[in-house]
């Protein structure tokens, strides 16, 4: 069985109806579908800090009805823990790519950790890094690209 991790620009992506995401991952059963401890963080973080921010109704809600969508989606995947042989790993990938993100590289270390292949845009920053397999389910297949661009209606 493969595991795909996703990041969380996919995560985001997901949260947002993005269609290629949306049905990539729906064709996918949910027992194959993942996030690491590091993404959940860097969600939560995020609208944590748009909480700390608020100063309208307006933004206190928003920012707590993404914290709640946050908490609901996560609830629907597994979320993959960064144990000591992935800390290791992590620990190791600093030495090899210090100008890498430290949460990226926490998030590749889990990968490999899980032997998973992590679903990201951010193909960039992950690439030199040695046996990560990766994927970008934002971009249509080229065969649907193209009947897509075929189609008259749009």
């Amino acid at each position: 069985m493969t595991l795909y991790v996703h990041d969380t620009d996919h995560l985001t992506l997901y949260r947002h109806g993005q269609p290629a995401v949306v049905r990539r991952v729906e064709s996918i059963p949910a027992d194959q579908l993942a996030v690491t401890i590091i993404t959940v963080e860097e969600q939560l973080g995020g609208w944590y800090a748009q909480l700390r921010q608020a100063r309208t109704a307006d933004k206190l809600t928003r920012a707590y009805a993404g914290l709640f969508d946050v908490a609901e989606g996560i609830r629907r995947v597994g979320v993959l823990p960064f144990p000591a042989p992935a800390v290791q790993r992590y620990l190791e990938l600093r030495k090899q790519f210090p100008r890498l993100g430290k949460l990226d590289l926490a998030i590749a270390a889990i990968v490999l950790d899980c032997g998973g292949i992590l679903v990201t845009r951010n193909t960039r920053d992950f690439a030199p890094i040695p046996q990560l397999r990766l994927e970008d389910w934002s971009v249509e297949p080229a065969e649907e690209s193209q009947a897509a661009e075929d189609d008259p209606t749009g």
